[in-house]
């Protein structure tokens, strides 16, 4: 089996979403079979946090790894990054406790990674899991689930009572990493910004989150419309929601067969789903 890694380094800074602190990561070459991992370089003995379902700690507003005294948070669009271009193994290095949000998408980390390039690793692995029934987690109305399919699928569903976004859906054929066509994981989804709504935001900030928010890295949508706009797609905040369930099930390490269908989900029931994936296969 052939497994890849980046060929060079990416090295980005900027300020994290919930934190407000800035931080730098650096995405370094990777041996085979390590997988994808964070290291906490600020801390002393430069803590490991493997990327993995296991890790996962906390999922209010993102996705955190780790443990309550070491952990990295807002993981989501880098690893849905390296996971759609096929980066199997990557040492990330982290110089705080969040990744950095940079334009609110994934658009930056995966131009840096083709900029860079991979490398093909050979390595004794297993197949890629297939999905054999359907699994569903649900919440109220919201749900995600995984259900058999002879492709990688993910369509998702979002309703708001505010007429700028209402109710959208959208549904992305994951490319095969080393498709020769272009992937449009690239194209169709990292460009999307994250997005918020104006009447939410003084509660999030009194809250302690979103403290590196600004209209230069997240989408403001009122009840007259968008503060900042214009929009890269105008179904951008349902793109937004397939780039964060792509890097939450990317912590399974391989993506599934599977067409993983989402409602109105949070990081808390894409997680779920990937637990209950985890015990399947």
């Amino acid at each position: 089996m052939q497994q890849h890694t980046i060929a060079g380094e990416i090295i980005h800074k900027g300020v994290g979403l919930h934190s407000g602190v800035n931080t730098s990561v650096r995405i370094l070459p990777a041996e085979p079979g390590s997988d994808r991992y964070f290291v906490r370089v600020d801390l002393p003995d430069f803590p490991v946090i493997p990327a993995k379902i296991a890790t996962v700690n906390q999922t209010v507003l993102s996705t955190q790894l780790g443990t309550e005294d070491v952990y990295v948070r807002t993981v989501e669009h880098l690893l849905a990054s390296l996971s759609a271009l096929g980066v199997d193994n990557a040492r990330i290095e982290i110089d705080g406790a969040e990744v950095p949000l940079l334009d609110g998408s994934a658009q930056i980390w995966t131009d840096s990674i083709m900029s860079v390039g991979l490398v093909s690793q050979t390595v004794d692995e297993a197949e890629v899991p297939v999905i054999p029934e359907p699994i569903w987690v649900r919440q109220d109305d919201a749900f995600v689930c995984a259900l058999p399919s002879s492709e990688t699928r993910f369509s998702y569903g979002i309703d708001f009572d505010l007429p700028a976004i209402g109710n959208q859906w959208y549904s992305f054929l994951l490319s095969h990493p080393n498709a020769k066509t272009e992937n449009t994981f690239v194209t169709e989804i990292a460009p999307a910004r994250t997005f918020g709504l104006l009447h939410q935001i003084e509660y999030l900030q009194k809250s302690g989150l979103i403290k590196g928010g600004s209209l230069d890295n997240a989408l403001v949508c009122s009840p007259d419309g968008w503060i900042n706009g214009p929009l890269r797609f105008a179904d951008e905040p349902v793109r937004h929601k397939i780039l964060d369930l792509v890097g939450d099930i990317s912590l399974l390490g391989k993506f599934p067969v599977a067409h993983f269908l989402a409602y109105k989900a949070s990081h808390n029931l894409h997680i779920q789903l990937a637990q209950k994936i985890l015990q399947l296969i």
